[in-house]
């Protein structure tokens, strides 16, 4: 049994915390309060009831019994006194006998003959009598030897209690003596006693109703304490904790709740932190990560998975995950989950957000399963990456192929005796320099490429000249422009301007900028640079009257080998890798690269540079491509 001290120590510890203690009005509003109280003072009112019905019987028979034999004991003595005067017939002198008698006694006494005769009665004279003869106790007496009855009297009328005996002489019975007593006398004492029990049964209701009160109270007090602290923690609220004043299993069950209620909270709080790590976790994953329960609703789904699947942020919890997502793989994929033992991997195209998924479902353990937890990598990238390998291999080897196909033909042709013929032989070794230049140009641009790419490049960012490196341009490609008969047009700006940048760097990309421009303008044609500031950086532009690129190849151009004319560009010796070039040099010194153009109107290409503010000091730095681009 627990100790009330132990009750209060265990309680002291948590003295912050809400008491969830109920006074007795609130148990008013309990139904089982209400089942118990009505039931508890139903039986004990009804036991109360049922004793006090069975005493008042028992006393009503008590009394009548008392009465009977009264009446017994004076018939008795009646009989012995008036035997000899019955015996000799000299009965007369008892009339007034018996009136005195029933005077002193409150009792009716009659002798009675064996012929039903009436001799002498102490209520009326024995002319004015009937025959008694028929009289159930006259019956009995001479038969039995004594005789009851209750009934009412036909001559006094009123109910009354008669005993009867028989007299016996020497020769056989010489009459009856009869005592009788009026009822309304027993009836009295009777109502009287139940008046008694009568006025007792009020206060023993009350005292009933009391003691019942306290009984379910001390019952219910507990329950009714212990189901507002689960209705508080229902809620969420586990501070409360409950008093249960009583050293019995009640008071037991109140510390084993506390108990129970602390044990929660921290677990419950363990939980809470866990979730907000593992919510922390999914969230910062670049996978998405959608959980759906065993009906196929979603349980929880990460920024990733939204973005990925251009689902809304909000309002996705227990909604159908065929609903949200629209897509037969993905849907299909869910299904086999729940269906097969091993986790399901399958990858498709979702065109909502333009993307290429991998989705990987993994069923959750149980039996039925409860659920499946589905993983989302975005390989749209990776796959676009492997497009561009695949490609790069083709036009690399496509590339050269074409110079040592050449190469090769050519040298064979020689061998096999042209190298004797004059008139060829010179031609033939010209073209295998000119496929063995190509060819070397194709390889230098590649590894030039390639040292951009992975970093190995290393710059010197300084503030460069946009005028000087304009015009060291156009005068290295007069000579080009003039066997095409191009107009080149420099186009300065009024204030002289620089921008950050890699001197070589910029001759670079100005370079294949104006290569490709001569290339691609027919004879006749012109091609200008010119360049600007707006804010803080430099446009500079390579504009000319060329073929000029269709729409849809503008946003190709910057691609490795990628060309608009493939033979016209291979006839013109490029390598298909300029561009290519001039976009990760300019994204490497922090700039931009776009086209426009129409086709049949020429077009231009705008590189965008820092701009170098000359009253700031300046300073010379070496950086990598990889340090550039981050």
């Amino acid at each position: 049994m627990l100790k009330r001290s132990e009750l209060l120590n265990s309680q002291g510890k948590t003295n912050q915390r809400v008491q969830c203690n109920m006074g007795g009005a609130g148990m008013w509003s309990y139904r089982l309060f209400w089942k118990l109280f009505l039931s508890y003072f139903a039986i004990s009112f009804s036991s109360a009831g049922l004793f006090f019905w069975l005493a008042s019987q028992e006393q009503d028979a008590h009394v009548l019994n008392m009465l009977r034999d009264r009446v017994k004991n004076v018939a008795a003595v009646l009989r012995e006194t008036t035997r000899a005067d019955m015996v000799a017939g000299n009965v007369e002198h008892w009339q007034p006998v018996l009136e005195r008698l029933s005077h002193e006694t409150d009792l009716r006494l009659s002798l009675i003959s064996v012929d039903g005769h009436v001799w002498a009665d102490s209520h009326r004279s024995p002319a004015e009598l009937d025959n008694h003869k028929d009289r159930p106790e006259f019956i009995d007496a001479m038969q039995l030897g004594i005789g009851e009855s209750s009934r009412t009297s036909n001559s006094v009328h009123q109910g009354m209690q008669y005993v009867a005996l028989r007299v016996e002489g020497s020769n056989g019975p010489v009459g009856v003596v009869r005592v009788s007593m009026p009822l309304t006398g027993v009836q009295a004492q009777i109502q009287a006693i139940q008046r008694i029990f009568y006025s007792i049964g009020p206060t023993l209701a009350v005292v009933v109703l009391v003691l019942t009160y306290f009984v379910v109270a001390r019952i219910i007090g507990p329950v009714a304490v212990l189901t507002k602290a689960v209705q508080a923690i229902e809620t969420g609220d586990f501070e409360c904790q409950v008093t249960i004043e009583q050293e019995d299993e009640f008071g037991a069950l109140g510390l084993a709740f506390n108990r129970m209620n602390r044990e929660l909270k921290s677990r419950i709080d363990q939980l809470r932190k866990n979730g907000e790590r593992l919510a922390t976790v999914l969230g910062s994953m670049a996978e998405g990560v959608i959980a759906v329960d065993d009906r196929q609703r979603i349980l929880f789904a990460n920024d990733a998975a939204r973005n990925m699947l251009g689902m809304p942020a909000q309002n996705l919890s227990g909604r159908p995950v065929w609903e949200v997502v629209r897509n037969r793989t993905f849907g299909r994929a869910v299904d086999e989950a729940f269906e097969e033992a091993d986790p399901v991997k399958h990858e498709f195209e979702f065109a909502p957000t333009h993307r290429m998924l991998a989705i990987h479902a993994k069923p959750l353990p149980g039996d039925p399963r409860p659920g499946v937890v589905l993983v989302l990598h975005d390989v749209t990238e990776l796959r676009r990456l492997e497009r561009l390998r695949q490609e790069f291999v083709a036009n690399v080897s496509h590339e050269l192929k074409t110079p040592l196909s050449s190469i090769k033909a050519y040298t064979e042709t020689l061998l096999n005796g042209a190298l004797q013929d004059s008139t060829h032989n010179v031609l033939f070794l010209k073209r295998i320099e000119e496929q063995s230049e190509r060819l070397h140009t194709l390889i230098l641009d590649m590894l030039h490429l390639s040292h951009i790419e992975t970093g190995r490049e290393v710059f010197e960012i300084v503030p460069v000249s946009v005028t000087e490196v304009a015009h060291a341009c156009i005068s290295g490609h007069l000579g080009q422009a003039e066997n095409k008969h191009i107009e080149l047009i420099l186009e300065p700006p009024l204030v002289p301007l620089q921008v950050r940048a890699d001197e070589e760097g910029m001759r670079t990309i100005l370079d294949n900028l104006v290569n490709n421009a001569i290339k691609y303008t027919p004879e006749h044609g012109k091609v200008s640079v010119r360049w600007y500031s707006e804010a803080d950086v430099v446009h500079l532009e390579v504009s000319d009257t060329g073929i000029g690129i269709a729409p849809q190849d503008q946003a190709r151009v910057f691609e490795r080998f990628y060309r608009v004319d493939k033979a016209r560009s291979r006839e013109l010796g490029g390598t298909g890798l300029g561009l290519s070039i001039v976009k990760h040099l300019t994204h490497s010194f922090g700039g931009s690269v776009s086209v426009d153009s129409e086709v049949g109107q020429g077009a231009v290409f705008t590189v965008t540079l820092p701009r170098v503010d000359p009253t700031a000091p300046h300073s010379t730095a070496l950086h990598s491509t990889e340090e550039m681009e981050s």
